[in-house]
């Protein structure tokens, strides 16, 4: 072994990156990852990133112990949203797809595709990571029927960054798209969508 492996131990110059401060550099950085990795072996894992998707489950199963402790009947909130939505598509005929996302993992543009957004189609991409939780792209046929301004204010309401930490970010989705849904069943009119319920 000391034929092959010993002039880069004693820092052979004709071996490139063997002097012996690198060599003891090489052997301290090592120590220092096996010490940090024994200490905490999943520290590529603490990121300050979350995924919105474990916490909405979380949140469920607190709740719903709670009121199985209480013999109360529980609605699961996904549940809920998905049948809100789905009388929405219905009663309406416009696609109301709510997208929660954390920039700067997104699908893209890959939902246009995936959902078949059309003109009557409402894209709701709730993302907290700039402040203001509720973001819309609206397609032009549900432009022409809910006022500019009804985006702006939704958003405005319950999108602004003091809500959504006092009440959560899924209350502030819930509370959005039940308002979405109160304005689409409000006949077209002048004063369409002029309260936010």
């Amino acid at each position: 072994m000391e034929k092959y492996f010993g002039n880069a131990y004693r820092g052979d110059p004709g071996v490139p990156h063997a002097d012996a401060d690198r060599f003891v550099n090489i052997w301290v950085g090592s120590a220092l990852f096996c010490a940090f990795t024994w200490n905490s072996p999943y520290m590529w894992q603490l990121t300050n990133q979350f995924n919105w998707h474990d916490r909405a489950f979380l949140f469920e199963q607190y709740h719903w112990k709670k009121a199985m402790a209480k013999n109360q009947p529980y609605k699961f909130q996904e549940k809920r949203l998905a049948q809100e939505i789905s009388n929405i598509e219905n009663d309406t005929g416009f696609k109301l797809r709510v997208l929660a996302q954390n920039y700067p993992e997104t699908p893209g543009l890959a939902i246009k595709d995936f959902w078949q957004v059309d003109d009557r189609t409402i894209v709701f991409v709730a993302d907290p990571s700039f402040g203001n939780i509720l973001n819309f792209n609206v397609g032009a046929s549900v432009d022409l029927d809910i006022p500019r301004s009804f985006w702006s204010r939704l958003a405005g309401k319950y999108g602004n960054i003091f809500y959504w930490k006092e009440k959560g970010e899924d209350a502030s989705i819930e509370a959005a798209v039940m308002a979405i849904s109160n304005c689409l069943k409000e006949p077209v009119g002048s004063n369409n969508c002029s309260e936010i319920k």
